[in-house]
């Protein structure tokens, strides 16, 4: 029998029906025979981003639609790359096209958040996901599945991270 992992996804959209496509990513996750969803957190309307002095603020003056965020909990016998692959197809026949720029509006938006307790920082693959800590809107969905879940570099559990962002931050992005 292949070793089971934990891993843990970030689902986005800001296009077209945003929670359908949310909600039909993460049933395309769900139908794969090497994947088993174990938690699904609620949705959570926020706004876009903005990058300011690297923190990363909501963006209520931008012309970019809102997101709808959540995050789900899996259970899956594919490595991390395998994984990274597989999310990429699921946004690919939900309509995402990669222009490679960043922020950009997209249909959905699949992120590996945290993989076990694995550090990996390649150009293509960064677990944990390096901006997660700064990001109200991943970690609210990550508290409503595994608040006690511990961050493997910074050594704080997910409900810590959340409780850590300044005021500004957190209003920024309910």
């Amino acid at each position: 029998m292949e070793k089971m992992h934990i891993a843990y996804i970030g689902i986005g959209s800001n296009l077209g029906d945003r929670e359908k496509n949310c909600r039909e990513a993460v049933r395309l996750v769900g139908e794969c025979k090497d994947v088993r969803i174990l938690a699904t957190s609620k949705w959570r309307q926020t706004l876009a981003l903005r990058n300011q002095g690297g923190l990363h603020y909501g963006r209520s003056s931008c012309r970019q639609n809102s997101y709808i965020n959540g995050a789900i909990k899996i259970e899956t016998v594919f490595s991390p790359r395998k994984l990274l692959i597989f999310l990429q197809g699921v946004e690919a026949s939900l309509g995402r096209v990669r222009t490679g720029v960043k922020w950009e509006d997209r249909t959905i938006d699949l992120d590996i958040l945290f993989y076990d307790d694995l550090v990996i920082d390649e150009p293509e693959l960064k677990i944990p996901h390096p901006e997660l800590h700064k990001r109200m809107f991943v970690l609210e969905p990550l508290c409503d599945i595994e608040p006690e879940f511990v961050h493997p570099v910074f050594n704080k559990n997910v409900e810590q991270l959340r409780s850590g962002l300044t005021g500004d931050e957190a209003r920024s992005r309910r």
